[in-house]
């Protein structure tokens, strides 16, 4: 299988069965391959996609400094932790790491807490994103379609 065939737009074949779940569908599929069907015929497509936004919470000028120093943080241990591997002086590389780290605090903090003071009110909110579908169809090739569909069979009656 080429490249461009494994990344088509749309997988060839028959729908066999279609799931409201993502999980529901990769439960079939696992099926499929448990009872020794050539999963590399089979594609999963989810249908409708849509992006779905979840609000978290509300965003202040302090929570955007706390996450700005938390990032910070991450940012000065990692550069602290890189100068004290180059700098040769091994005795002094826990106050390097310690100190690199509480600049990337600092720092952190002023740029969370301005560039929120900067947006002027928009976006006064946290929100975590995923794209979901509204359903899942399981293709398969049509050479390989109604021996998938006697196996799903299986799996629906627990045979």
């Amino acid at each position: 299988m080429s490249a461009h065939e494994m990344f088509s737009d749309i997988p060839r074949g028959q729908v066999v069965a279609t799931y409201d779940t993502y999980a529901e569908a990769q439960r079939a599929v696992d099926f499929l391959s448990d009872e020794q069907f050539p999963v590399q015929h089979v594609s999963i497509v989810g249908s409708d996609l849509r992006m779905v936004e979840s609000v978290t919470g509300r965003l202040t000028r302090g929570r955007a400094a706390a996450g700005g120093a938390a990032s910070g943080a991450w940012f000065g241990l990692f550069v602290g932790v890189l100068l004290s591997a180059f700098s040769g002086s091994g005795h002094n590389a826990f106050f390097l790491i310690i100190s690199a780290a509480a600049y990337g605090v600092v720092f952190g903090a002023a740029f969370g807490f301005v560039g929120h003071a900067l947006s002027g009110g928009r976006r006064d909110f946290t929100s975590r994103s995923k794209i979901v579908s509204s359903s899942y169809e399981i293709r398969v090739t049509w050479a390989e379609a109604d021996r998938a569909r006697e196996v799903l069979a299986r799996l629906t009656t627990g045979t």
